[in-house]
Protein backbone atom coordinates (compact mmCIF):
# COMPACT_ATOMS: atom_id res chain seq x y z
CA UNK A 1 0.00 0.00 0.00
CA UNK A 2 1.27 3.50 -1.05
CA UNK A 3 3.05 5.27 2.27
CA UNK A 4 1.85 3.11 4.32
CA UNK A 5 2.80 1.08 7.55
CA UNK A 6 1.31 -2.48 6.13
CA UNK A 7 1.82 -4.67 8.85
CA UNK A 8 0.00 -1.78 11.38
CA UNK A 9 -2.74 -1.06 8.93
CA UNK A 10 -2.98 -5.37 8.85
CA UNK A 11 -2.95 -5.41 12.37
CA UNK A 12 -6.26 -2.63 12.67
CA UNK A 13 -7.39 -2.16 9.37
CA UNK A 14 -9.23 1.51 8.50
CA UNK A 15 -11.52 1.07 5.59
CA UNK A 16 -13.86 3.31 3.87
CA UNK A 17 -16.46 2.49 1.97
CA UNK A 18 -18.66 5.34 1.23
CA UNK A 19 -18.93 9.14 1.18
CA UNK A 20 -20.86 12.06 1.52
CA UNK A 21 -19.95 15.82 1.88
CA UNK A 22 -17.90 16.17 5.21
CA UNK A 23 -18.34 12.44 6.03
CA UNK A 24 -16.80 9.12 5.35
CA UNK A 25 -18.94 5.85 6.31
CA UNK A 26 -16.48 3.07 7.36
CA UNK A 27 -16.65 -0.36 7.02
CA UNK A 28 -18.54 -0.89 10.28
CA UNK A 29 -21.11 1.85 9.20
CA UNK A 30 -19.70 4.86 11.27
CA UNK A 31 -19.66 8.17 10.05
CA UNK A 32 -16.38 9.74 10.18
CA UNK A 33 -15.66 13.69 9.43
CA UNK A 34 -13.21 13.81 6.96
CA UNK A 35 -10.92 17.06 8.24
CA UNK A 36 -8.16 16.38 5.27
CA UNK A 37 -10.64 16.47 2.07
CA UNK A 38 -9.34 13.62 1.58
CA UNK A 39 -5.82 13.64 0.44
CA UNK A 40 -5.88 17.55 0.48
CA UNK A 41 -7.84 16.66 -2.85
CA UNK A 42 -12.17 16.30 -2.00
CA UNK A 43 -12.74 20.66 -1.62
CA UNK A 44 -15.96 20.26 -3.59
CA UNK A 45 -17.00 17.44 -0.30
CA UNK A 46 -17.75 14.23 -1.19
CA UNK A 47 -20.52 12.62 -3.45
CA UNK A 48 -21.31 15.45 -5.82
CA UNK A 49 -23.92 14.46 -8.15
CA UNK A 50 -22.88 17.16 -10.69
CA UNK A 51 -19.73 15.42 -11.27
CA UNK A 52 -21.31 12.03 -11.17
CA UNK A 53 -23.38 13.02 -13.62
CA UNK A 54 -20.76 14.39 -16.28
CA UNK A 55 -18.22 11.49 -16.12
CA UNK A 56 -21.53 9.36 -16.67
CA UNK A 57 -22.48 11.10 -19.74
CA UNK A 58 -18.74 11.66 -21.07
CA UNK A 59 -18.47 8.18 -20.58
CA UNK A 60 -21.30 6.91 -22.78
CA UNK A 61 -20.60 9.82 -25.58
CA UNK A 62 -16.82 9.76 -25.80
CA UNK A 63 -15.09 7.44 -23.26
CA UNK A 64 -11.46 7.71 -24.67
CA UNK A 65 -9.92 10.11 -27.56
CA UNK A 66 -5.72 9.58 -28.36
CA UNK A 67 -3.65 12.71 -26.87
CA UNK A 68 -1.38 12.23 -29.89
CA UNK A 69 -1.95 13.96 -32.86
CA UNK A 70 -5.92 14.00 -31.53
CA UNK A 71 -7.75 16.27 -29.60
CA UNK A 72 -11.39 16.76 -28.52
CA UNK A 73 -14.02 19.75 -27.29
CA UNK A 74 -13.74 19.07 -23.88
CA UNK A 75 -9.80 19.52 -23.13
CA UNK A 76 -9.66 22.55 -25.55
CA UNK A 77 -12.92 23.85 -23.18
CA UNK A 78 -11.14 22.71 -20.03
CA UNK A 79 -7.91 24.74 -20.52
CA UNK A 80 -9.73 27.75 -21.62
CA UNK A 81 -11.52 27.63 -18.25
CA UNK A 82 -8.64 27.39 -16.56
CA UNK A 83 -6.81 30.01 -18.12
CA UNK A 84 -9.14 32.22 -17.09
CA UNK A 85 -8.66 31.29 -13.65
CA UNK A 86 -5.01 32.01 -13.50
CA UNK A 87 -3.34 34.94 -12.90
CA UNK A 88 -0.98 36.65 -15.53
CA UNK A 89 -0.33 35.14 -18.87
CA UNK A 90 -0.30 31.54 -17.55
CA UNK A 91 -2.78 30.30 -20.20
CA UNK A 92 -0.72 27.54 -22.18
CA UNK A 93 -2.00 24.23 -20.11
CA UNK A 94 -0.36 20.85 -20.67
CA UNK A 95 -2.40 18.03 -19.13
CA UNK A 96 -0.94 14.83 -17.08
CA UNK A 97 -2.56 12.60 -14.72
CA UNK A 98 -1.59 13.09 -11.74
CA UNK A 99 0.81 15.84 -9.87
CA UNK A 100 3.88 13.48 -9.98
CA UNK A 101 3.45 13.47 -13.61
CA UNK A 102 3.15 16.91 -14.15
CA UNK A 103 5.57 18.19 -11.83
CA UNK A 104 8.15 15.99 -14.11
CA UNK A 105 6.43 17.28 -17.06
CA UNK A 106 7.32 21.34 -15.79
CA UNK A 107 10.84 20.07 -15.06
CA UNK A 108 11.22 18.24 -18.61
CA UNK A 109 9.62 21.71 -20.06
CA UNK A 110 11.71 23.47 -18.36
CA UNK A 111 15.26 22.08 -19.42
CA UNK A 112 13.66 21.74 -22.76
CA UNK A 113 12.40 25.27 -23.46
CA UNK A 114 16.61 26.39 -22.58
CA UNK A 115 17.64 24.09 -24.87
CA UNK A 116 15.55 25.01 -27.75
CA UNK A 117 16.08 28.90 -27.23
CA UNK A 118 20.31 28.17 -27.40
CA UNK A 119 20.51 28.12 -23.86
CA UNK A 120 21.68 23.91 -22.85
CA UNK A 121 23.94 25.02 -20.63
CA UNK A 122 20.69 25.88 -18.29
CA UNK A 123 20.48 21.73 -17.10
CA UNK A 124 20.18 22.51 -12.91
CA UNK A 125 17.14 22.38 -11.31
CA UNK A 126 16.88 23.61 -7.45
CA UNK A 127 14.21 22.85 -5.21
CA UNK A 128 13.87 22.80 -1.81
CA UNK A 129 14.71 20.91 1.61
CA UNK A 130 11.56 19.36 2.92
CA UNK A 131 10.05 20.31 -0.17
CA UNK A 132 7.47 17.45 -1.75
CA UNK A 133 7.15 17.30 -5.77
CA UNK A 134 5.63 13.79 -5.94
CA UNK A 135 6.71 10.19 -6.32
CA UNK A 136 8.58 10.65 -9.96
CA UNK A 137 12.23 10.34 -10.31
CA UNK A 138 12.07 14.69 -11.16
CA UNK A 139 9.99 15.01 -8.35
CA UNK A 140 11.58 12.79 -5.36
CA UNK A 141 15.17 14.27 -7.21
CA UNK A 142 14.06 18.88 -6.34
CA UNK A 143 12.08 17.08 -3.19
CA UNK A 144 13.34 17.74 -0.05
CA UNK A 145 12.08 15.12 2.06
CA UNK A 146 14.60 12.43 3.47
CA UNK A 147 12.66 9.63 3.63
CA UNK A 148 11.35 9.64 0.35
CA UNK A 149 14.61 10.20 -1.65
CA UNK A 150 17.32 7.59 0.55
CA UNK A 151 15.67 4.53 -1.01
CA UNK A 152 15.98 5.33 -4.84
CA UNK A 153 19.61 5.74 -5.53
CA UNK A 154 21.64 8.70 -6.86
CA UNK A 155 18.55 10.24 -8.26
CA UNK A 156 18.70 13.28 -10.53
CA UNK A 157 22.54 14.70 -11.51
CA UNK A 158 22.38 18.21 -11.48
CA UNK A 159 20.37 19.19 -8.67
CA UNK A 160 20.66 21.76 -5.70
CA UNK A 161 18.20 22.48 -2.98
CA UNK A 162 17.31 26.00 -1.21
CA UNK A 163 17.17 25.57 2.98
CA UNK A 164 13.32 25.14 4.10
CA UNK A 165 11.82 28.62 6.20
CA UNK A 166 10.88 26.57 8.92
CA UNK A 167 12.19 28.53 11.86
CA UNK A 168 10.82 27.02 15.61
CA UNK A 169 11.70 30.73 17.13
CA UNK A 170 8.36 31.73 15.10
CA UNK A 171 6.17 28.54 16.79
CA UNK A 172 2.35 29.16 16.83
CA UNK A 173 2.85 32.33 13.94
CA UNK A 174 -0.68 32.49 12.41
CA UNK A 175 -0.71 33.35 8.74
CA UNK A 176 2.52 33.89 7.58
CA UNK A 177 5.76 34.26 9.44
CA UNK A 178 6.68 38.17 9.64
CA UNK A 179 9.96 36.24 9.48
CA UNK A 180 12.04 34.55 7.06
CA UNK A 181 12.52 36.48 3.50
CA UNK A 182 16.57 35.93 3.82
CA UNK A 183 15.79 32.34 3.25
CA UNK A 184 15.48 33.72 -0.40
CA UNK A 185 18.36 35.13 -0.20
CA UNK A 186 20.10 31.55 -0.37
CA UNK A 187 18.98 31.07 -4.03
CA UNK A 188 21.68 33.89 -4.49
CA UNK A 189 24.29 32.05 -3.25
CA UNK A 190 23.66 28.93 -5.30
CA UNK A 191 23.50 31.26 -8.71
CA UNK A 192 26.85 32.63 -7.32
CA UNK A 193 27.94 29.28 -6.53
CA UNK A 194 26.77 27.10 -9.88
CA UNK A 195 26.80 30.44 -12.25
CA UNK A 196 22.88 31.52 -13.62
CA UNK A 197 24.06 30.12 -16.97
CA UNK A 198 23.50 26.53 -16.23
CA UNK A 199 20.49 27.31 -13.68
CA UNK A 200 17.61 26.03 -15.55
CA UNK A 201 14.42 26.25 -12.76
CA UNK A 202 13.69 26.69 -9.41
CA UNK A 203 10.60 24.94 -7.87
CA UNK A 204 8.92 25.70 -5.01
CA UNK A 205 5.65 24.54 -3.07
CA UNK A 206 4.03 28.39 -1.99
CA UNK A 207 2.88 26.94 1.10
CA UNK A 208 4.66 23.24 1.86
CA UNK A 209 2.21 21.07 2.54
CA UNK A 210 3.32 17.30 2.91
CA UNK A 211 6.51 18.30 5.05
CA UNK A 212 3.79 19.77 8.00
CA UNK A 213 2.19 22.83 6.49
CA UNK A 214 4.97 25.44 6.36
CA UNK A 215 3.17 28.59 5.21
CA UNK A 216 5.80 31.05 3.24
CA UNK A 217 7.41 33.96 5.35
CA UNK A 218 6.05 37.59 4.09
CA UNK A 219 8.27 38.57 1.48
CA UNK A 220 9.61 34.97 0.63
CA UNK A 221 7.76 33.86 -2.51
CA UNK A 222 8.14 37.73 -4.13
CA UNK A 223 11.79 37.35 -3.22
CA UNK A 224 12.47 34.11 -5.34
CA UNK A 225 10.67 35.83 -8.01
CA UNK A 226 13.02 38.60 -8.12
CA UNK A 227 15.69 36.76 -8.03
CA UNK A 228 14.59 33.93 -11.05
CA UNK A 229 13.70 36.93 -13.18
CA UNK A 230 17.18 38.77 -12.70
CA UNK A 231 19.30 35.89 -13.60
CA UNK A 232 17.05 34.60 -16.28
CA UNK A 233 15.79 31.11 -14.15
CA UNK A 234 12.31 29.48 -14.86
CA UNK A 235 10.24 29.72 -11.51
CA UNK A 236 7.93 26.66 -11.13
CA UNK A 237 5.07 27.08 -8.22
CA UNK A 238 3.82 23.45 -7.19
CA UNK A 239 0.18 24.38 -6.29
CA UNK A 240 -0.95 20.50 -6.32
CA UNK A 241 -1.83 20.97 -2.82
CA UNK A 242 -3.05 24.66 -2.89
CA UNK A 243 -4.70 25.43 -5.79
CA UNK A 244 -8.33 25.54 -6.09
CA UNK A 245 -9.52 27.41 -3.37
CA UNK A 246 -7.28 25.77 -0.66
CA UNK A 247 -5.90 29.20 0.67
CA UNK A 248 -9.16 31.31 -0.09
CA UNK A 249 -8.09 31.96 -3.63
CA UNK A 250 -8.17 30.16 -7.09
CA UNK A 251 -4.31 29.93 -6.57
CA UNK A 252 -1.17 31.13 -4.07
CA UNK A 253 -0.29 32.44 -7.17
CA UNK A 254 -2.91 35.00 -7.15
CA UNK A 255 -3.27 35.06 -3.42
CA UNK A 256 0.46 36.28 -3.11
CA UNK A 257 0.52 38.21 -6.29
CA UNK A 258 3.48 36.23 -7.67
CA UNK A 259 3.39 35.22 -11.12
CA UNK A 260 5.84 32.08 -11.86
CA UNK A 261 6.85 31.24 -15.12
CA UNK A 262 4.71 27.39 -14.79
CA UNK A 263 2.09 26.07 -12.34
CA UNK A 264 1.60 22.64 -11.35
CA UNK A 265 -2.04 21.56 -10.51
CA UNK A 266 -3.88 18.15 -10.10
CA UNK A 267 -5.96 17.00 -6.60
CA UNK A 268 -8.64 19.70 -6.53
CA UNK A 269 -8.39 20.17 -10.18
CA UNK A 270 -11.36 16.89 -10.57
CA UNK A 271 -12.39 17.32 -7.05
CA UNK A 272 -10.39 13.73 -6.36
CA UNK A 273 -12.77 11.99 -8.35
CA UNK A 274 -10.89 10.68 -11.12
CA UNK A 275 -6.74 11.46 -11.32
CA UNK A 276 -6.13 14.62 -13.39
CA UNK A 277 -2.81 17.06 -13.12
CA UNK A 278 -1.97 19.98 -15.80
CA UNK A 279 0.80 22.52 -15.74
CA UNK A 280 0.05 26.17 -16.61
CA UNK A 281 2.63 27.60 -18.90
CA UNK A 282 3.32 31.25 -19.69
CA UNK A 283 2.80 32.71 -23.24
CA UNK A 284 6.41 32.96 -23.89
CA UNK A 285 7.66 29.90 -23.04
CA UNK A 286 5.04 28.55 -25.22
CA UNK A 287 6.48 30.79 -28.07
CA UNK A 288 9.77 29.73 -27.55
CA UNK A 289 8.94 26.23 -28.67
CA UNK A 290 6.97 27.40 -31.75
CA UNK A 291 9.88 29.63 -32.67
CA UNK A 292 12.66 26.70 -32.26
CA UNK A 293 10.35 24.07 -34.07
CA UNK A 294 9.03 25.48 -37.35
CA UNK A 295 7.53 22.19 -37.94
CA UNK A 296 6.61 18.86 -36.85
CA UNK A 297 6.24 17.73 -32.88
CA UNK A 298 7.76 20.68 -31.18
CA UNK A 299 8.04 18.77 -27.35
CA UNK A 300 8.43 14.80 -27.73
CA UNK A 301 6.39 14.06 -24.35
CA UNK A 302 2.82 13.22 -22.96
CA UNK A 303 0.49 10.50 -21.63
CA UNK A 304 -1.99 7.95 -22.92
CA UNK A 305 -4.29 9.61 -21.01
CA UNK A 306 -3.37 13.23 -21.09
CA UNK A 307 -6.63 15.26 -21.11
CA UNK A 308 -8.73 12.24 -21.44
CA UNK A 309 -12.15 13.01 -21.80
CA UNK A 310 -13.89 11.49 -18.58
CA UNK A 311 -11.03 13.12 -16.60
CA UNK A 312 -11.91 16.71 -18.30
CA UNK A 313 -15.65 16.26 -17.47
CA UNK A 314 -14.85 16.20 -13.76
CA UNK A 315 -12.82 18.70 -14.02
CA UNK A 316 -15.06 20.81 -15.65
CA UNK A 317 -17.89 20.01 -13.63
CA UNK A 318 -15.67 20.64 -10.28
CA UNK A 319 -15.01 24.21 -11.67
CA UNK A 320 -18.62 24.69 -12.09
CA UNK A 321 -19.23 23.70 -8.78
CA UNK A 322 -16.36 26.19 -7.33
CA UNK A 323 -18.02 28.72 -9.11
CA UNK A 324 -21.52 28.50 -8.53
CA UNK A 325 -20.98 27.68 -4.99
CA UNK A 326 -18.69 30.65 -4.75
CA UNK A 327 -16.41 28.12 -2.33
CA UNK A 328 -13.01 29.95 -2.56
CA UNK A 329 -14.70 33.19 -1.13
CA UNK A 330 -16.25 30.43 0.93
CA UNK A 331 -12.88 29.01 2.33
CA UNK A 332 -11.55 32.66 2.88
CA UNK A 333 -13.87 33.94 5.04
CA UNK A 334 -13.46 30.29 6.96
CA UNK A 335 -9.99 31.21 7.38
CA UNK A 336 -10.59 33.12 10.39
CA UNK A 337 -12.83 30.98 12.63
CA UNK A 338 -10.54 28.12 11.34
CA UNK A 339 -7.03 29.68 12.71
CA UNK A 340 -9.04 30.96 15.89
CA UNK A 341 -9.59 27.32 16.41
CA UNK A 342 -6.59 25.46 15.41
CA UNK A 343 -4.92 27.67 17.79
CA UNK A 344 -6.96 27.12 20.62
CA UNK A 345 -5.00 23.64 21.16
CA UNK A 346 -1.74 25.50 22.27
CA UNK A 347 -2.17 24.70 25.57
CA UNK A 348 -3.23 20.78 24.71
CA UNK A 349 -0.77 18.29 25.73
CA UNK A 350 2.49 17.75 23.17
CA UNK A 351 1.90 20.67 20.82
CA UNK A 352 4.70 22.40 20.14
CA UNK A 353 3.66 24.69 17.40
CA UNK A 354 1.10 25.40 15.21
CA UNK A 355 1.05 27.27 11.92
CA UNK A 356 -1.75 27.89 9.34
CA UNK A 357 -2.96 29.38 6.39
CA UNK A 358 -6.28 29.88 4.95
CA UNK A 359 -7.83 26.48 5.41
CA UNK A 360 -5.14 24.76 5.56
CA UNK A 361 -3.05 24.11 9.14
CA UNK A 362 -0.05 21.84 10.73
CA UNK A 363 -0.18 20.91 14.31
CA UNK A 364 3.13 20.02 15.39
CA UNK A 365 3.56 17.31 18.57
CA UNK A 366 6.82 16.69 20.37
CA UNK A 367 7.78 13.41 19.55
CA UNK A 368 7.16 10.17 21.47
CA UNK A 369 9.71 7.34 21.50
CA UNK A 370 10.52 7.00 17.98
CA UNK A 371 9.78 9.61 15.86
CA UNK A 372 6.50 9.75 14.20
CA UNK A 373 4.92 7.34 17.02
CA UNK A 374 2.69 9.98 18.53
CA UNK A 375 1.53 11.04 15.23
CA UNK A 376 0.33 7.54 14.17
CA UNK A 377 -1.11 6.82 17.16
CA UNK A 378 -3.25 9.91 17.15
CA UNK A 379 -4.29 8.79 13.30
CA UNK A 380 -5.54 5.92 14.93
CA UNK A 381 -7.05 7.65 17.93
CA UNK A 382 -8.69 10.15 15.94
CA UNK A 383 -9.95 7.65 13.55
CA UNK A 384 -11.59 5.67 16.11
CA UNK A 385 -13.07 8.99 17.43
CA UNK A 386 -14.52 9.85 13.87
CA UNK A 387 -12.51 11.71 12.70
CA UNK A 388 -10.06 11.43 9.88
CA UNK A 389 -6.96 13.24 10.08
CA UNK A 390 -3.52 13.55 7.75
CA UNK A 391 -0.43 12.93 9.81
CA UNK A 392 3.19 13.48 8.70
CA UNK A 393 6.08 12.04 11.32
CA UNK A 394 4.28 14.12 14.53
CA UNK A 395 2.44 16.85 12.35
CA UNK A 396 -1.01 16.82 11.97
CA UNK A 397 -2.41 18.23 9.12
CA UNK A 398 -5.79 19.49 8.38
CA UNK A 399 -7.28 20.75 5.12
CA UNK A 400 -10.90 19.86 5.17
CA UNK A 401 -13.21 20.39 2.55
CA UNK A 402 -14.17 23.73 1.74
CA UNK A 403 -17.96 23.12 2.09
CA UNK A 404 -16.97 22.52 6.15
CA UNK A 405 -19.75 24.45 8.45
CA UNK A 406 -18.14 25.93 11.42
CA UNK A 407 -19.63 23.55 13.98
CA UNK A 408 -17.90 20.96 12.23
CA UNK A 409 -14.16 22.72 12.52
CA UNK A 410 -15.69 22.92 16.23
CA UNK A 411 -16.01 19.17 16.15
CA UNK A 412 -12.65 18.68 14.52
CA UNK A 413 -10.99 20.68 17.31
CA UNK A 414 -13.10 18.47 20.29
CA UNK A 415 -12.11 15.50 19.03
CA UNK A 416 -7.97 16.35 18.21
CA UNK A 417 -8.31 17.57 21.94
CA UNK A 418 -9.92 14.72 23.50
CA UNK A 419 -7.27 12.13 21.70
CA UNK A 420 -4.20 14.15 22.36
CA UNK A 421 -5.64 14.16 26.18
CA UNK A 422 -5.59 10.22 25.90
CA UNK A 423 -2.73 9.35 24.02
CA UNK A 424 0.79 9.21 25.28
Amino acid sequence: MPFTDNRAFKAAPRMLVAASGMHYTDADGRQVLDATAGLWCVNAGHGRAHIAEALAAQAMQLDYAPAFQFGHPLGFTLASRLAAMLPGDLDRIFFANSGSEAVDTALKIALAFHRVTGQASRTRLIGRERGYHGVGFGGISVGGIANNRKLFGTLLAGVDHLPHTHNPAYAFSRGQPQSGVACAEALERLVALHDPSTIAAVIVEPLAGSTGVLPPPVGYLERLREICTRHGILLIFDEVISGFGRLGSAFAAERFGVVPDMLVMAKGLTNGVVPMGAVAVRQALYDGFLAASPEGIELPHGYTYSGHPVAAAAALASLDIYQEEALFARANALSAPFEQAVHSLRDAPYVIDIRNLGLVAGIELAPGGRPGARGAAMLQACFEAGLLIRVTGDTIALSPPLIIEEAQIDQIVETLRRALDAVV
